[in-house]
């Protein structure tokens, strides 16, 4: 499925209620992109359910800080909004500025403990957006984001899949069962207060995007999710909650050796390899009646 899209791909789902899993390459490393916005949000939820910050507090995203594409990061003047609206932003419409100016507040050494804490040791973050985005321009002989993205037309792909942005060795990466052992412990709401991680489900229910990981679902099922894109990236990790009760959370990363920006078939695939990854697993049925039942066996 994904070589016919043309594309490399890494995939783990796992059942909420029995916890057996399915995958393929689910431990080989791969490049986050926006997906760090997850964890980035949780932990900003955590620090506001410990009151440490106020979810109202104004934030001003200005010229400086925009780095392209949607949301406030494509503004053509300056925006004020609360660091709760920012959250909202990231998680939402995968707006980059949003984020950057959260890990400003939240702290990025704060976002690594809590990677830490939950177990995710392979997971690892390098930086803000803009700190990737400036390691692109660096990379490639751009003084600035503004002239990178000027120049990006020019570029060959080789170049650009070339930079340390795109290397999971040197960005933010993480593996494809990590990050279902993060959807698990916020589906379940062990990554933080209860109410920290009902936030974060929220909003990752709300998120536009629904022609990756929900296109393959029926409309009765909920998905709550996150994408990541960058050049010759797109990944989604998600949970589906089916009408019966069933719950899984999966994690699909892909890469292409194309920067072009419209790969449809891509797009799909990545809901097709999770559902099917999904409907691969074999439940493992409770060893005595005292057990609690797997919903979905």
């Amino acid at each position: 499925m994904f070589e016919s899209a043309g594309v490399r791909g890494w995939v783990h789902a796992r059942c909420f209620d029995c916890g057996a899993d399915a995958g393929y390459g689910a431990d080989r490393p791969v490049v986050l992109a926006s997906v760090v916005k997850v964890p980035l949000v949780l932990e900003f939820a955590r620090q506001v359910a410990a009151d440490q910050l106020d979810p109202a507090d104004r934030v001003r995203a200005g010229a400086a800080d925009r780095l392209g594409g949607v949301g406030t990061a494509g503004c053509l003047d300056d925006v004020e909004l609360s660091l709760r609206d920012a959250a909202m932003f990231a998680l939402t419409l995968s707006d980059n500025t949003a984020a950057d100016l959260l890990f400003d507040r939240v702290g990025l050494d704060n976002v690594r403990s809590l990677l830490r804490e939950l177990g995710l040791a392979r997971t690892r973050i390098v930086g803000a957006p803009r700190d990737i985005v400036l390691s692109m321009a660096e990379d490639l002989g751009a003084g600035d984001a503004a002239e990178f993205a000027a120049r990006f037309a020019e570029l060959t792909a080789a170049q650009v899949l070339a930079t340390r942005a795109l290397d999971p060795e040197r960005t933010s990466a993480s593996t494809p069962r990590e990050m279902t052992r993060l959807l698990m412990l916020i589906g379940t709401e062990r990554a933080g207060a209860p109410t920290a991680c009902r936030w974060v489900r929220d909003l990752m229910l709300r998120q536009l995007n629904w022609y990756r990981l929900a296109s393959a679902f029926p409309p009765a099922a909920v998905v709550w999710s996150k994408t990541g894109t960058l050049p010759g990236i797109r990944n989604e990790i998600g949970v589906v909650e089916y009408p019966g009760g069933g719950r899984y959370a999966v994690a699909v990363f892909t890469r292409a050796d194309t920067v072009e920006q419209r790969m449809p078939e891509a797009e799909f695939a990545i809901g097709a390899v999770a559902r099917q990854a999904i409907e691969s697993i074999r439940h493992e049925r409770p060893s005595t009646a005292s057990d609690a039942q797997c919903r979905c066996c």
